[in-house]
């Protein structure tokens, strides 16, 4: 629409510059009209007195005839709207070709051009040539030959001087701009390219990065699913509650070697399709299954505290406030271990707020700066939200989050 809107408006400025340039060619022509014919009507009574014989001021030359007011009334201004008028209703080709043969006939034929005329070829050249036309250039050539064989005296040859030096040059000017414009969208072009050749790479090394991780975590979370399930089966009088435990570290690490595999066939395309990689990503009515697997491995109190009314989320939200409560439990594991944790979801209609609290020892400088926590502050961030961690007024550590809710 910007486009369009500088296109109509530099349409309109040509058209009001080009009847301007028509009324005043009009207006010169007819004042060169006046002064040609009276000084062909005084060369004509001249002839029929004696020589030497003085003119006196008060006498009046004869009427001309018929035809020399037809030329000097009529024709002249035709041609000085020929060569003017078209700026303002023809494109620019059209516009260019009226304008020059109607200059050159003027001063061939009729020794005349108007200065408004001789603007108005300067004019169309240019815009020919902004055009990308090298026609322009070539519509330029009559006048030099004009100024150096035509034989012409007075305002006509100085114009034709003018437009001589001038016209090549306007129209040379307008191949110029147009060429640098065309060589400014290129390289805007070029630079879009480049961009986004770029960021393909960065995505491509993201997920190469991606698959090296995946291989290697993948192989020690295997170990340890392994290794627990060796544990229980292999010992002898195990009790029964050690077995359990062996059981639960077996399935979480089963767990978490399955969604990092769900999260790499995202990453990977040429990657074959498994059962359990398109299946939908976890959200808000998941949180219980992770209360009670974080219940289970930490052995300590964790709690779901839901108020407000219950609505549905954009799933992007839902994923990004399982993720939060997510690593906020498996921080509180790492570094609060046995402390029991609330997990408080408030349903406020344009806003959800969470809050993970627990009462361990308190913030301390590795959870301040870890991994963790800019991840969960990225993921709020990604999709609208935001983030803050503080000490709880009761002792522990409090992690904040706002995220937009239904009607946001």
């Amino acid at each position: 629409m910007t486009l369009v809107h500088e296109w109509v408006e530099s349409g309109r400025r040509i058209a009001v510059v080009g009847a301007l340039l028509a009324l005043f060619a009009v207006a010169e022509s007819i004042a060169q009209a006046r002064t040609t014919r009276l000084a062909s009507l005084m060369g004509d009574y001249s002839e029929t007195v004696p020589a030497g014989y003085p003119l006196p001021h008060s006498l009046t030359p004869p009427p001309a005839d018929g035809g020399n007011v037809t030329l000097y009334y009529v024709i002249f201004p035709l041609l000085a709207l020929a060569t003017t008028l078209p700026v303002a209703v023809l494109r620019e080709r059209g516009a260019a070709l009226v304008v020059s043969a109607a200059g050159v006939l003027s001063l061939t034929a009729f020794q005349t051009l108007t200065v408004a005329g001789a603007a108005a070829q300067l004019i169309a050249g240019y815009r020919l040539g902004l055009a990308g036309s090298r026609l322009s250039v070539l519509l330029a050539v009559p006048f030099p030959l004009l100024a150096v064989v035509g034989g012409l005296d007075g305002e006509a040859r100085v114009l034709t001087l003018v437009l001589a030096s001038l016209g090549p040059a306007a129209a040379l000017a307008g191949l110029v701009r147009r060429a640098k414009g065309e060589a400014s969208e290129s390289a805007a072009a070029r630079q879009g390219i480049a961009d986004s050749l770029l960021e393909h790479t960065a995505r491509g090394e993201r997920a190469r990065i991606a698959r090296e991780l995946h291989d290697v975590v993948a192989h020690h979370i295997s170990m340890v699913a392994v290794q627990a399930e060796t544990a229980r089966l292999t010992t002898p009088g195990m009790p029964q509650a050690g077995a359990e435990r062996l059981s639960a570290i077996g399935d979480t690490a089963r767990s978490a070697l399955t969604e990092m595999r769900r999260l790499l066939g995202v990453l990977r395309e040429d990657a074959e399709a498994e059962p359990d990689v398109r299946r939908p990503q976890p959200g808000l009515r998941e949180l219980g299954e992770l209360i009670d697997e974080s219940r289970d491995a930490s052995g300590s109190a964790v709690r779901l505290i839901l108020s407000g009314s219950p609505a549905l989320l954009d799933p992007g939200v839902e994923l990004a406030a399982y993720r939060i409560v997510q690593e906020a439990l498996t921080n509180a594991r790492r570094h609060a271990p046995g402390a029991a944790v609330d997990v408080e979801l408030h349903y406020a209609g344009d806003a959800l707020h969470l809050r993970v609290r627990d009462n361990g020892p308190g913030p301390s400088t590795e959870a301040d700066t870890g991994h963790g926590l800019a991840g969960m502050r990225e993921r709020a961030v990604a999709v609208g939200g935001e983030l803050s961690t503080a000490a709880d007024p009761g002792g522990g550590f409090l992690i904040q989050v706002r995220l937009p809710g239904a009607s946001a």
